[in-house]
């Protein structure tokens, strides 16, 4: 017998007993299917996403706290500033000024050079 005669009767007894076993109301079902679904992704939420994320906040802060501690002695030798960066040309290099004055729109006087001060 040929492998296309054979799928060719399998295939209408798959169809017919997956038409069979529906039940009346699939409605419900599919409901009640969607319901569990929301709520796997719910619980999911509130015990894996939330606290990975609080998890991930804790890790990068105590990272960044001891990166700020190496900075200290720096400053402590510098009168409370960091000691501004040797003025090269290549370096805070403008083309054109912003739509706001001369510093990024992230300027933080503390760890960037203030392009006001600065001649040229």
């Amino acid at each position: 017998m040929s492998l296309l005669a054979r799928s060719s009767r399998t295939a209408p007894r798959f169809v017919r007993a997956l038409a069979t076993n529906a039940p009346a109301g699939s409605q419900y079902f599919v409901q009640l299917n969607a319901l569990h679904t929301t709520d796997l992704w719910r619980k999911i939420s509130f015990y894996v996403a939330f606290p990975a994320t609080f998890v991930t906040c804790a890790w990068v802060y105590s990272v960044e706290s001891e990166h700020a501690a190496h900075e200290d002695p720096l400053i402590e030798e510098n009168n409370g500033t960091l000691p501004q960066p040797p003025p090269y040309a290549y370096l805070n290099r403008r083309v054109k000024p912003f739509p706001w004055g001369s510093n990024s729109l992230f300027f933080n006087p503390r760890y960037n050079m203030d392009m006001d001060k600065v001649d040229g």
